[in-house]
Protein backbone atom coordinates (compact mmCIF):
# COMPACT_ATOMS: atom_id res chain seq x y z
CA UNK A 1 0.00 0.00 0.00
CA UNK A 2 0.98 3.86 -0.84
CA UNK A 3 1.41 5.19 2.14
CA UNK A 4 3.85 7.95 1.49
CA UNK A 5 0.46 10.22 2.32
CA UNK A 6 0.68 10.20 6.06
CA UNK A 7 4.87 11.21 5.97
CA UNK A 8 4.18 15.28 5.33
CA UNK A 9 0.86 14.59 7.48
CA UNK A 10 -0.18 15.82 10.63
CA UNK A 11 -1.99 12.05 10.68
CA UNK A 12 1.80 11.24 10.76
CA UNK A 13 1.87 10.82 14.43
CA UNK A 14 -1.65 8.51 14.57
CA UNK A 15 -0.33 6.85 11.45
CA UNK A 16 3.16 5.85 12.70
CA UNK A 17 1.33 4.41 16.20
CA UNK A 18 -0.88 2.63 14.47
CA UNK A 19 1.30 1.06 11.31
CA UNK A 20 2.88 -0.88 14.02
CA UNK A 21 0.55 -3.11 15.33
CA UNK A 22 0.81 -6.42 14.28
CA UNK A 23 -2.88 -6.53 12.25
CA UNK A 24 -1.21 -3.53 9.58
CA UNK A 25 0.96 -5.55 8.07
CA UNK A 26 -0.97 -8.63 7.52
CA UNK A 27 -3.55 -6.25 6.21
CA UNK A 28 -1.13 -4.57 4.34
CA UNK A 29 0.13 -7.87 2.68
CA UNK A 30 -3.10 -9.17 2.51
CA UNK A 31 -4.45 -6.34 0.52
CA UNK A 32 -1.38 -6.17 -1.90
CA UNK A 33 -1.50 -10.32 -2.76
CA UNK A 34 -5.42 -9.39 -3.77
CA UNK A 35 -4.16 -6.36 -6.32
CA UNK A 36 -1.44 -9.52 -7.99
CA UNK A 37 -5.21 -11.52 -8.45
CA UNK A 38 -7.96 -9.43 -8.85
CA UNK A 39 -9.34 -5.64 -9.85
CA UNK A 40 -9.00 -3.60 -6.25
CA UNK A 41 -10.84 -0.23 -6.11
CA UNK A 42 -9.52 2.37 -5.48
CA UNK A 43 -6.20 2.56 -7.34
CA UNK A 44 -3.12 1.99 -4.81
CA UNK A 45 -2.66 5.90 -4.53
CA UNK A 46 -6.09 6.62 -3.81
CA UNK A 47 -6.54 4.56 -0.60
CA UNK A 48 -5.91 7.11 1.62
CA UNK A 49 -7.70 9.69 0.03
CA UNK A 50 -9.67 10.72 3.22
CA UNK A 51 -6.63 11.03 5.11
CA UNK A 52 -5.00 13.17 2.31
CA UNK A 53 -7.87 15.76 1.65
CA UNK A 54 -8.54 16.38 5.22
CA UNK A 55 -5.69 17.04 7.37
CA UNK A 56 -5.86 15.95 11.25
CA UNK A 57 -5.96 19.85 12.32
CA UNK A 58 -8.80 20.81 9.36
CA UNK A 59 -11.11 17.95 10.02
CA UNK A 60 -14.40 19.38 11.37
CA UNK A 61 -17.32 16.93 10.16
CA UNK A 62 -16.76 13.17 9.57
CA UNK A 63 -18.91 11.44 7.36
CA UNK A 64 -18.58 7.62 7.68
CA UNK A 65 -19.08 5.30 4.68
CA UNK A 66 -19.14 1.46 4.27
CA UNK A 67 -16.82 0.62 1.30
CA UNK A 68 -15.63 1.81 -1.61
CA UNK A 69 -17.89 1.57 -5.11
CA UNK A 70 -16.73 -1.23 -6.57
CA UNK A 71 -17.63 -0.48 -10.33
CA UNK A 72 -15.31 0.40 -12.64
CA UNK A 73 -13.98 3.79 -12.64
CA UNK A 74 -16.20 4.95 -9.67
CA UNK A 75 -14.35 4.76 -6.11
CA UNK A 76 -11.55 7.29 -5.13
CA UNK A 77 -11.01 6.95 -1.55
CA UNK A 78 -13.63 9.54 -0.35
CA UNK A 79 -16.85 7.70 1.27
CA UNK A 80 -19.52 8.11 -1.53
CA UNK A 81 -17.60 10.23 -3.40
CA UNK A 82 -17.16 9.18 -7.22
CA UNK A 83 -14.29 10.40 -9.90
CA UNK A 84 -15.48 13.32 -12.31
CA UNK A 85 -17.63 12.56 -14.84
CA UNK A 86 -18.69 9.01 -13.58
CA UNK A 87 -22.46 8.36 -13.64
CA UNK A 88 -23.82 9.03 -10.33
CA UNK A 89 -24.76 5.63 -8.25
CA UNK A 90 -27.98 5.59 -6.53
CA UNK A 91 -27.16 6.63 -3.17
CA UNK A 92 -25.23 9.54 -4.26
CA UNK A 93 -28.17 10.55 -6.37
CA UNK A 94 -30.39 10.91 -3.11
CA UNK A 95 -27.60 12.67 -1.08
CA UNK A 96 -27.84 15.43 -4.01
CA UNK A 97 -31.58 15.15 -3.42
CA UNK A 98 -31.67 15.91 0.29
CA UNK A 99 -28.57 18.68 -0.60
CA UNK A 100 -30.95 20.58 -3.20
CA UNK A 101 -34.23 20.10 -0.65
CA UNK A 102 -32.32 21.08 2.61
CA UNK A 103 -29.93 24.27 1.82
CA UNK A 104 -31.55 25.26 -1.85
CA UNK A 105 -28.26 24.40 -3.38
CA UNK A 106 -28.06 24.06 -7.94
CA UNK A 107 -28.64 20.00 -8.35
CA UNK A 108 -24.30 19.07 -9.24
CA UNK A 109 -23.12 17.94 -12.03
CA UNK A 110 -19.99 16.17 -10.45
CA UNK A 111 -20.28 13.53 -8.26
CA UNK A 112 -16.75 14.36 -6.94
CA UNK A 113 -16.91 15.51 -3.68
CA UNK A 114 -13.13 16.57 -3.00
CA UNK A 115 -14.13 19.90 -2.70
CA UNK A 116 -16.32 19.02 0.74
CA UNK A 117 -13.29 17.29 1.87
CA UNK A 118 -11.33 20.00 1.09
CA UNK A 119 -12.89 21.72 3.55
CA UNK A 120 -12.93 19.65 6.71
CA UNK A 121 -15.27 16.98 5.75
CA UNK A 122 -13.72 13.78 6.30
CA UNK A 123 -15.27 11.35 4.04
CA UNK A 124 -14.21 7.98 5.77
CA UNK A 125 -14.90 4.45 4.76
CA UNK A 126 -14.71 2.30 7.27
CA UNK A 127 -13.39 -0.09 4.49
CA UNK A 128 -10.84 1.11 2.05
CA UNK A 129 -11.00 -0.94 -0.87
CA UNK A 130 -12.80 -3.98 -2.68
CA UNK A 131 -12.50 -6.36 -5.18
CA UNK A 132 -14.29 -4.96 -8.65
CA UNK A 133 -18.04 -6.27 -8.78
CA UNK A 134 -17.75 -7.57 -5.57
CA UNK A 135 -19.36 -5.16 -2.84
CA UNK A 136 -17.84 -5.62 0.72
CA UNK A 137 -15.70 -8.06 -0.50
CA UNK A 138 -13.06 -6.58 2.12
CA UNK A 139 -14.97 -6.10 5.03
CA UNK A 140 -13.08 -8.89 6.75
CA UNK A 141 -9.50 -8.01 5.91
CA UNK A 142 -8.97 -5.56 8.94
CA UNK A 143 -9.84 -2.22 7.77
CA UNK A 144 -12.03 -1.65 10.45
CA UNK A 145 -9.15 -1.93 12.96
CA UNK A 146 -7.56 0.88 11.28
CA UNK A 147 -10.52 3.50 10.53
CA UNK A 148 -12.17 2.76 13.96
CA UNK A 149 -8.94 3.71 15.61
CA UNK A 150 -8.93 6.78 13.21
CA UNK A 151 -12.43 7.94 14.40
CA UNK A 152 -11.50 7.44 18.26
CA UNK A 153 -8.21 9.78 17.95
CA UNK A 154 -10.49 12.17 16.17
CA UNK A 155 -13.19 11.95 18.71
CA UNK A 156 -10.34 11.99 21.83
CA UNK A 157 -7.94 14.53 20.51
CA UNK A 158 -10.33 16.88 18.83
CA UNK A 159 -13.35 19.23 20.08
CA UNK A 160 -16.95 19.97 18.60
CA UNK A 161 -16.60 17.68 15.57
CA UNK A 162 -19.71 16.70 13.56
CA UNK A 163 -20.38 13.17 12.85
CA UNK A 164 -22.63 12.25 10.43
CA UNK A 165 -23.82 8.37 10.52
CA UNK A 166 -26.12 7.12 7.86
CA UNK A 167 -27.56 3.78 8.07
CA UNK A 168 -27.47 1.10 10.60
CA UNK A 169 -23.77 0.23 9.70
CA UNK A 170 -22.51 3.73 10.58
CA UNK A 171 -24.30 3.61 13.56
CA UNK A 172 -22.37 1.05 14.71
CA UNK A 173 -19.18 3.20 15.09
CA UNK A 174 -21.54 5.63 17.64
CA UNK A 175 -19.12 3.52 20.77
CA UNK A 176 -16.01 5.23 19.39
CA UNK A 177 -17.33 9.07 19.41
CA UNK A 178 -17.63 10.75 22.72
CA UNK A 179 -20.98 12.47 22.31
CA UNK A 180 -20.68 14.99 25.18
CA UNK A 181 -17.84 16.61 22.78
CA UNK A 182 -19.36 16.15 19.46
CA UNK A 183 -22.14 16.52 17.16
CA UNK A 184 -23.74 13.16 16.22
CA UNK A 185 -26.07 13.20 12.95
CA UNK A 186 -27.76 9.90 12.48
CA UNK A 187 -30.42 8.69 9.42
CA UNK A 188 -31.94 5.91 7.72
CA UNK A 189 -29.05 5.30 4.62
CA UNK A 190 -29.53 7.25 1.39
CA UNK A 191 -29.51 3.98 -0.67
CA UNK A 192 -32.84 3.43 -2.02
CA UNK A 193 -33.65 0.42 -0.31
CA UNK A 194 -33.69 3.08 3.10
CA UNK A 195 -33.73 6.75 2.09
CA UNK A 196 -37.78 7.15 2.52
CA UNK A 197 -37.58 5.96 5.76
CA UNK A 198 -35.76 8.81 7.34
CA UNK A 199 -33.07 10.06 5.18
CA UNK A 200 -34.62 12.12 3.11
CA UNK A 201 -36.31 15.10 5.22
CA UNK A 202 -33.24 14.45 7.52
CA UNK A 203 -31.57 18.11 6.84
CA UNK A 204 -27.68 16.60 7.37
CA UNK A 205 -26.20 19.67 5.51
CA UNK A 206 -27.82 22.95 7.15
CA UNK A 207 -28.20 20.98 10.63
CA UNK A 208 -23.93 20.25 10.10
CA UNK A 209 -23.74 24.69 9.32
CA UNK A 210 -25.52 25.13 12.33
CA UNK A 211 -23.76 23.53 14.94
CA UNK A 212 -20.50 24.63 13.41
CA UNK A 213 -21.89 27.98 13.17
CA UNK A 214 -22.77 27.93 17.05
CA UNK A 215 -19.53 26.97 17.77
CA UNK A 216 -17.68 29.25 16.14
CA UNK A 217 -16.36 27.49 12.97
CA UNK A 218 -16.51 28.23 9.42
CA UNK A 219 -19.82 26.81 7.67
CA UNK A 220 -19.33 24.28 4.94
CA UNK A 221 -20.14 25.41 1.57
CA UNK A 222 -21.95 22.51 0.54
CA UNK A 223 -21.93 23.42 -3.50
CA UNK A 224 -20.80 21.59 -6.04
CA UNK A 225 -20.61 22.19 -9.60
Amino acid sequence: MDTTIFQNSDWKTWFDYESRKEYFSILANLVANERKTYTIYPKEEDVFNAFRFSPFEQTKVVLIGQDPYHGQGQAHGLSFSVQAGVKFPPSLQNIFKELCSDINVPVPTCGDLSSWARQGVMLLNSILSVRQAQAASHKNVGWHHFTDSAIAYLSYHKQNLVFILWGAFAQTKLPLINASKHHIITSAHPSPLSAYQGFFGSRPFSRTNDYLRQVGKAEIDWRLQ
